[in-house]
């Protein structure tokens, strides 16, 4: 393995500016991706009905979303090589039109193992959709302020996905049917074809081939770890049934790393890690989106149970979180011309955490407004602010052939650190019981959401720790 990094792709490269048709082609990206997050949290709003339709246990339940996650972060390296090997905007309108495929697939399951299944498979279309989405932003708009600026509008739509997502799914779970919400991707796809085709860059293929060993190490890897905690909130962490899956994950990732060291076209070249910067990124990256994970599976739970709301009404209750994360998100271009990205990276971190802290204190007399709105508006804020930071700390400085790679990894880790994170969550949650369901389930959201600030003040205290040790030229973490 080739230690050295590449010469950094920003300040060294020579200036570009902004394509022709940049907004139009800054849409087709934001709208593409809004499509992949907001299937990530379209089905919280459906959960209930989803397990009464179905019949799924509450830690079965949580398989709906990891099938989801797992496939799409185990296989996000891998579809970013697929850009690099055939074209950024040709792999795009392909996972594109696999995506909304297996959405319509996820709208027409029959059982559990049909709609696990599908999710799986969605996973696959969001895989490639996602980091050739993020590919083809970062080579059309420049390192500075046109990057800055496209990187905000970007990471607005991840925090405007995932809380909207809970709107759309609660509005057509209450009028039509939890299904609805994933047949909307169809007509969606159909159209976004059009000018996809016309106004995204074409991009020059490279050279190479699949680096399929380390993707289905990274894949069973992760998968086979999520199983063993997910197996240990049913059966106890000593059951062979929970430790077997962990020592086969742990021992699968080991040998990823090994195949990585020694592949002449690595799935994740390992000189990405060089960089204190980007390494730092990606762990706060796992860490922040695990609890937010958690933040969104057990507060949509909590208020249809609890306070017995509608799906489209749980849905709104996430709309004090959803406004105040764009208006955050849009304003973090102009803090930056202001303030260091570790200054403002860092704000976001505290509000998110000061917010989680408040909203565990959930209980089955905690009110609205003050239990969990404003918690909500805290959590909003520092969202808004966190995403564009975390996602430009993880591309900047790489060269053009590690685009596709350092894009996949930043999507890789978001997504592994979430379902790792739910499974860890779902555990904890599982182990109280109060003999009475819906106080289960508050004591549950509780409980998981405390494990969510402390998820929240590992990544605070990475942020404080790493940039004191990076170089001056890379602070900006």
């Amino acid at each position: 393995m080739t230690t050295a990094p590449h010469p950094p792709a920003g300040p060294a490269a020579k200036p570009r500016r902004a394509p022709a048709h940049a907004t139009l082609i800054l849409s087709i990206i934001c709208v593409s991706y809004f499509m992949v997050i907001l299937d990530n949290s379209i089905v919280f709003t459906g959960l209930p009905q989803i397990r009464s339709d179905m019949g799924f246990s509450e830690t079965g339940l949580s398989w709906i979303t990891n099938a989801y996650v797992l496939v799409f972060g185990g296989l996000l390296l891998l579809g970013a090589r697929a850009g690099d090997l055939f074209g950024h905007r040709r792999v795009f309108l392909f996972s594109l039109v696999v995506f909304s495929l297996t959405s319509l697939l996820v709208g027409a399951a029959q059982s559990q193992w049909w709609l696990i299944g599908a999710r799986a498979l969605q996973g696959i279309g969001a895989a490639v959709l996602a980091p050739s989405a993020l590919s083809l932003l970062t080579r059309s708009f420049p390192e500075g302020r046109a990057r800055n600026r496209a990187m905000a509008a970007y990471s607005a739509v991840a925090g405007l996905g995932a809380a909207l997502g809970l709107v759309v799914g609660g509005l057509v779970a209450d009028l039509v049917s939890w299904r609805a919400g994933f047949f909307l991707n169809v007509p969606i796809g159909a159209v976004l074809m059009v000018p996809a085709v016309r106004f995204l860059p074409q991009t020059t293929r490279q050279g190479g081939r699949f680096d399929v060993a380390g993707a289905l190490l990274a894949t069973l890897g992760s998968t086979a770890l999520v199983l063993g905690i997910v197996n240990a909130a049913d059966l106890g962490w000593s059951a062979p049934a929970t430790l077997v899956p962990l020592a086969a994950g742990a021992v699968m990732l080991g040998l990823f790393i090994r195949v990585e060291r020694r592949a002449a076209q690595p799935i994740v070249p390992l000189r990405l890690f060089t960089s204190l910067e980007r390494s730092g990124a990606y762990v706060t990256r796992m860490l922040y989106m695990g609890a937010m994970i958690g933040f969104f599976f057990f507060t949509a739970q909590f208020v249809q149970s609890v306070y017995h709301w509608t799906p489209l009404q749980a849905g709104l209750a996430f709309l004090p979180m959803t406004l105040v994360n764009f208006v955050f998100a849009v304003q973090v271009p102009r803090l930056l011309e202001r303030a260091s990205r570790p200054q403002v990276l860092t704000t976001g971190l505290a509000l998110t955490m000061v917010g989680m802290v408040w909203l565990s204190r959930l209980d089955l007399h905690t009110p609205y407004l003050t239990g969990v709105a404003l918690p909500m508006v805290l959590i909003g804020a520092g969202q808004g602010l966190v995403l564009a930071p975390l996602t430009s700390s993880g591309v900047d400085g790489v060269a053009p052939a590690d685009a596709g790679a350092a894009s996949g990894l930043v999507n890789t880790v978001h997504q592994i650190g979430s379902a790792l994170s739910l499974s860890i969550l779902t555990a904890v949650a599982a182990s109280i019981s109060t003999g009475h369901e819906t106080a289960d389930i508050a004591a549950r959201s509780g409980a998981a959401l405390t494990g969510s600030a402390v998820l929240l003040a590992l990544a605070a205290t990475l942020t404080l720790i790493v940039p004191a040790r990076t170089r001056p030229h890379e602070r900006s973490l």
